[in-house]
């Protein structure tokens, strides 16, 4: 594969106006250029200015990144765009919530394995467990995978978050 055609995995930060429409357009802009979102978070961060923030995993050639980049740049509310995998080192994180429904032998695989992965243990009865687990997406991933034959029972993920790291904002 080349430059030109290999696929490559970007988390997008977006500091926008906080108002109505304004993550209709940004979503429209993908879903109207057949572009998928992987990851989708948005947030008020500024109650001063009025300013949200949304974060936006998408996969593409070096191409249509830059082509996305440069579309978002041209929506009227958007501030800032920042490309959060090539403008340097940054912190990504995402939280699900496992709901796991088991007895015996297999609830307590279950408790191992949350320790193991550092998940917190934030509802229980003595048929469920509710898990918390925080990480990099691989890793949250990687728990729920294991939840499978422990009897995972449903899951509800946040989406990436992510911050330059060192002293560079957005």
């Amino acid at each position: 594969m080349t430059e030109d055609t290999e696929i490559f995995r970007h988390t997008i930060s977006v500091l926008v106006d906080n108002e109505f429409g304004v993550l209709a357009r940004v979503v429209g802009l993908f879903s109207g250029r057949g572009y998928n979102i992987e990851s989708l978070t948005v947030a008020r961060v500024d109650e001063t200015e009025n300013l949200s923030r949304i974060t936006i995993v998408t996969t593409g050639t070096a191409m249509v990144i830059e082509q996305i980049k440069a579309q978002l740049g041209r929506l009227v509310p958007v501030h800032k765009i920042a490309d959060l995998t090539i403008d340097g080192p940054s912190v990504e994180r995402e939280m699900a919530l496992v709901k796991v429904v088991s007895k015996g032998e297999k609830r307590v695989e279950a408790l191992r394995m949350a320790d193991i992965f550092r998940a917190r243990a934030v509802d229980t009865t003595e048929d469920s467990f509710v898990f918390e687990v925080t990480g990099v997406p691989d890793k949250v991933k990687a728990f729920i995978g294991l939840m499978e034959p422990l009897g995972k029972a449903e899951v509800c993920r946040t989406g990436v978050v992510a911050v330059h790291r060192g002293t560079d904002v957005i």
